[in-house]
């Protein structure tokens, strides 16, 4: 038995209960879906900002009536800091997954993204230690890596940020350093990699790749490419970050406290593989996709060029082990997509 299957035991013996903040967003929703599956008590907390009311309504279709009787729901915003003490109340496990995403967003609106990111998370952390939570889970990003060139990233070494949101990520994983270290809260952060699934929206300016270049796909209309197509990201498929998340709450080595871990495959893929790969799943939906080719355009501001994760850390201190590769997680998920989209 795995150490993530050893975990899912031990909820079910002794249900505990959570609160995920952003539990109306895609990875938020996932969590409160694997939560309430699993026995447990779990409070969500939404200001509906980026997140959608039918992913909610979507978790209750697949959990069923009696499962989602654990669940309750309080609409706030973490950047107020009484809405985040009355969450953490009664709480046990904290997974703190609002934020405002996007490169490009804080790109446009910094203030908006530093607000949301790192005023919120400190207000969390706050309320998390004050409730006296025995666990925070913090979700980090990929992008705390900024310039450094070298592959595949490692946690302990990072470069400049190129983007505000990289540095509310960065700053977000300080404070919950020191909260760890200064205030004894049980803590630790994970560093998404380009995380894709269900209930992952394809809509608006800052819709992530995935569900927009297969919208777009279904829909006929262009499929653009910043740069030359030769960038390349570590996809990371959603059930994934929910095994890390979980294993990061449950772990009981103190050795994996205060540390931030990547979450990953571990395998990296250009941006005209994953298109290929995009298109080729779809060829039975949609007449003619497989003679679509894809246009191409500047390179973005602040992206990375390159995108690798080391995962031995998350391996050794969480026993963390991708169930999903890229292209698992695209033939799990591309029902849902076509379905949704």
């Amino acid at each position: 038995m795995s150490v993530y299957e050893t975990a899912q035991e031990e909820m079910r013996s002794e249900p505990r209960r959570w609160l995920v903040t952003g539990a109306a967003g895609f990875i938020g929703s996932g969590l409160v879906e694997k939560l309430l599956a699993s026995g447990q008590q779990v409070v969500g907390l939404d200001n509906f900002a980026t997140g959608k009311a039918e992913n909610l309504a979507d978790v209750r279709r697949r959990v069923g009536d009696s499962a989602w009787g654990g669940f309750s729901f309080q609409e706030g915003d973490i950047r107020n800091l009484e809405a985040c003490r009355d969450a953490c109340s009664g709480v046990d496990l904290v997974l703190h997954q609002a934020a405002l995403g996007s490169v490009p967003r804080s790109l446009e609106d910094p203030i908006a993204s530093h607000e949301s990111n790192v005023n919120g998370t400190l207000n969390m952390l706050v309320a998390a230690r004050d409730a006296g939570v025995r666990r925070f889970v913090f979700a980090s990003s990929s992008s705390v890596y900024g310039d450094d060139p070298d592959l595949p990233k490692v946690e302990f070494r990072t470069g400049r940020p190129l983007s505000p949101y990289a540095v509310t990520k960065a700053a977000g994983e300080r404070y919950v350093e020191i909260f760890g270290s200064a205030y004894g809260l049980p803590v630790a952060s994970l560093r998404y990699f380009n995380v894709f699934g269900p209930r992952q929206d394809p809509d608006g300016p800052y819709a992530a790749v995935i569900p927009r270049w297969i919208s777009a796909l279904m829909r006929g209309a262009p499929v653009r490419i910043f740069g030359d197509g030769e960038t390349s990201r570590d996809f990371c498929y959603l059930a994934n970050a929910v095994q890390a998340n979980l294993l990061a709450a449950t772990v009981a080595d103190p050795a994996a406290l205060g540390q931030a871990f990547n979450v990953a495959v571990g395998v990296r893929t250009t941006l005209n593989g994953l298109f290929r790969k995009l298109r080729d799943r779809l060829v039975g939906h949609v007449p003619g996709v497989a003679d679509v080719e894809p246009e191409y355009g500047e390179f973005r501001p602040g992206d990375v060029r390159h995108s690798l994760a080391d995962t031995t850390s998350a391996q050794r201190f969480l026993g963390y082990r991708p169930t999903h590769s890229l292209d698992q997680g695209l033939d799990e998920a591309m029902d849902w997509y076509v379905a949704a989209l």
